[in-house]
């Protein structure tokens, strides 16, 4: 169930190889997650299709990644985690996930923030044209967020 102030979810199973001594979800685990959720976040919006070469050429690492844990998720839980784009910079993309469980409550939030980098340099580039209206539609067309 998508959250408020997001368009998009995605949900997902806790499998018994993500768990740790504790029987929780193991701490890192909980980016795979958001690595799974914006992998299909990106082919819901539907940019590889719109952008072609221009999308997959481009090349996104992540600069900052920080998660809060607010409550466990457990082996057998269904996870939905819900993504959107909070903010684009000159070269950069600040992504948000929330996760939550199978009762709605709210479990992780974590914001990710990733720099478009030319290749051979590694330097930051711009985000320009035709990627950059696209991203920019898409933090347009959310709905109304809640603080």
């Amino acid at each position: 169930m998508t959250r408020p102030g997001f368009a998009f979810s995605t949900a997902l199973k806790v499998r018994y190889a993500e768990i740790d001594g504790q029987r929780v979800v193991f701490n890192s685990r909980y980016l795979e997650y958001a690595d799974v959720a914006v992998t299909e976040y990106w082919d819901w919006t539907g940019i590889a299709h719109a952008l072609g070469e221009t999308w997959r050429e481009m090349e996104f690492h992540v600069r900052r990644a920080t998660v809060d844990y607010l409550k466990p998720l457990m082996l057998g839980d269904t996870v939905d985690v819900s993504v959107r784009i909070d903010r684009v910079g000159t070269s950069s993309i600040t992504k948000r996930f929330e996760l939550a469980n199978q009762h709605g409550d709210l479990c992780n939030v974590i914001e990710i923030v990733s720099v478009n980098v030319h290749l051979p340099t590694g330097r930051p580039v711009p985000i320009d044209g035709d990627v950059r209206r696209f991203i920019e539609a898409l933090v347009v067309a959310q709905p109304d967020r809640v603080a």
